[in-house]
Order: C-alpha cells, then structure tokens, then sequence
C-alpha cells in the first residue's frame, strides 16, 4: 500500500516511539471475532447498511473525517487510523464483517484495508484490483457500492485468492454453507443472513431496510461476550451522508460535520421485533 506510505511516515513522526510506528503498520494484528452484519440497497441511490457488533470496552467510538491523500474520507475508527466500515467522496462505500474462517497469518490488519481501499479506489473493478495479491491477516467479507450502484462482497483469507460475489448481503461465514459451525451458530449467522436476503426480497425501501438492522436477529445485546451491536451506520455515499443510529437516537455526519459528540444508549430493543415480511 504505498500510496499510505505519507501518511504513515507522518503518524510515526508524531507518536516518536518504535512500538507505536510498528502498531501503525497494523502488520498482523491480534485475532478478533467481531459479529457484523452488512447490506446494499440500491433504490433511487446506494445504500450501504451495517451492523457493528462487538466488545463495547475494544471499540473506539470515533467517527473519524480525514483528506490524507487528497481523496475525502469518513468512517468508523479502528486501530487509530484503520476504518471497519467508510464512504469516499467517489461515491463508494465499504464496509466489513467477519469471514467465518479461524485461520490467522502474516498480513495485513482489515482495519487498514478499509483504509486504502476508501483513499485509492473509486468502483467496484478498483476493489477488486486494490484486494488482488493484498496480504491479510484474517478472513472476511468485505461488501462494497459504489457511485453507479454496482455492489459486491469480496471474500478475503490469509494467504488465498479473494473470491468475488455478486452479493449484497454479508453476515459472518462464507458463501451458503459456514466453515465454522460452531461459531456461526453462536453469533447467528445464517439466521441473520437469511433474514437480511428475505428483507431485500421482500423489496423494502431504504428507511424499511434501516429499521431491519435495529431489530432482532440483527440487533444484538451479549455485549459482555463480544456480540453486542455498538452501532448501526447507513451510508448514502453519492450524497456523502452516513446516519449512525440507535434504538433511540439518530447521528448524522457528512465530510464537513463540525467536531462534535453523541450520547448513545447500547441494548434497548423496539417492541415490534417481528415484522410482518419475515415469514417462511
């Protein structure tokens, strides 16, 4: 990732500690299993809609907007400068979730892929190429929008080819059948993706869609075992939007917000929690 080169440089130069330069590099991180959950709508516009799941106590709670190489980026915060999930001012979105493979390798930390992708690429093809021979530590499903609509999931794994799908829709395991059944099983993740193909099938509207992601099985509350949804973000990235919402609040924040601060409140969950789609 050359093109981050800079902007490490300068982060290294500010921390003036080899502990903190060798960190920034986020070169094959500590293992995580985060949950997530992830959709593209494509209506009169993309949208991009996610579920964040994980540990309270490990997230940073930063939405971060930054120019470091010229192109305008805002996203989730991770690892300091790292994203899990961000639009660009090209108009493309993306966002991850864990892949449902315990395999772990030298490579690169997800977090700082988000990054690159969000500073050096523009479509769908750009993606695709940037992933090509990209080094990564652990296995996910990266789902990206962009500008024109045109959306995918990319399986990434340590030391393997990415694999690219034409699919809109990503939980926490690989394709139709997970690898790891035994953690699928406990984050839910084919239930959850069951759910989020029947809510596209089911053609509901962008607000429809939105609301899903603030009702159960999307929305978790086992906080103390790393499965709790800390946020649900939606990105409009044509209109350089994201709403970053709660059961019971609303935070929006585009390129140009001004700093600032939300108060959120994690695992209250709305009453109607079976909506009247969601029958097999």
């Amino acid at each position: 990732m050359p093109e981050l080169v800079p902007t490490w440089e300068r982060l290294v130069e500010l921390a003036d500690d080899e502990t903190a330069a060798a960190m920034l590099t986020l070169w094959s991180p500590p293992a995580v299993l985060p949950g997530c959950s992830q959709a593209v709508l494509i209506e009169d516009e993309p949208l991009l809609v996610r579920n964040y799941d994980f540990r309270p106590d490990m997230f940073e709670r930063v939405v971060m907007s930054t120019q470091l190489e010229g192109r305008r980026v805002i996203g989730s915060s991770d690892c300091l400068w790292g994203l899990v999930d961000g639009m660009n001012d090209a108009g493309l979105a993306v966002s991850i979730a864990l892949g449902g493979r315990r395999k772990v390798a030298e490579g690169f930390g997800i977090p700082l892929v988000v990054r690159y992708l969000l500073e050096v690429c523009a479509t769908r093809g750009d993606v695709r190429n940037a992933l090509h021979g990209m080094p990564v530590a652990m296995a996910y499903n990266v789902t990206v929008v962009d500008a024109s609509g045109d959306a995918a999931t990319f399986f990434v794994s340590p030391e393997e080819r990415p694999e690219e799908y034409d699919a809109r829709v990503a939980t926490n395991h690989r394709g139709r059948v997970p690898e790891d059944p035994l953690h699928a099983a406990r984050v839910h993740s084919v239930e959850r993706k069951d759910y989020l193909e029947r809510a596209l099938e089911h053609r509901l509207d962008q607000e429809g869609l939105i609301r899903a992601f603030l009702r159960a099985p999307l929305y978790n509350d086992r906080y103390a075992h790393g499965f709790g949804t800390l946020y649900t973000a939606a990105y409009r990235p044509t209109r350089g939007v994201v709403d970053y919402l709660w059961p019971t609040s609303t935070w929006r924040r585009d390129y140009d917000s001004p700093s600032g601060s939300h108060e959120a409140v994690l695992g209250v969950r709305p009453r109607d929690t079976h909506p009247g789609w969601l029958v097999k």
